[in-house]
């Protein structure tokens, strides 16, 4: 009995998670290793927003699941209806882990642990390196 309302609870929570990920989701923040690592000083801080208001062109980075098990993943820049660097990949998703899989192939590429999804945010981080975390927010 115990048993089965385990099973009957995990993939609940795995049917959650998935359903939860089908969308379009754009990159909002991006920590990686490199950056916990070191802290900026005064002077780069400065550059760093200088150089912010001197670009011209803004620029998205895309990421889409569908309820196929399927996705893509792109670069958007304004003015422009597609995508550069677009990338087709399957994905599968076991308790909180979101498996990115070769679409030829099937074999797993990349894998993230689901720290948070519900209608509006999406926040994994690599399941290897708890520093490198990535948050999205719904587009549609």
């Amino acid at each position: 009995m115990k048993a089965g309302i385990l099973v009957l609870m995990i993939s609940i929570s795995t049917t959650a998670f998935s359903q939860g990920l089908i969308g379009t989701w754009q990159l909002t923040e991006e920590k990686t290793c490199f950056n916990a690592q070191f802290e900026k000083s005064d002077t780069e801080k400065e550059l760093e927003q200088s150089m912010d208001k001197s670009s011209k062109t803004a620029v998205a980075k895309i990421i889409k699941f569908d309820k196929k098990g399927t996705g893509e993943e792109a670069i958007f820049t304004t003015g422009k209806k597609k995508g550069t660097g677009m990338s087709s990949f399957k994905y599968s998703v076991k308790g909180n882990e979101l498996q990115l899989l070769d679409s030829k192939s099937g074999i797993i590429v990349q894998r993230f642990i689901i720290d948070e999804v519900n209608e509006s945010s999406l926040k994994i981080h690599d399941a290897t390196k708890d520093c490198e975390a990535k948050s999205f927010s719904r587009v549609k």
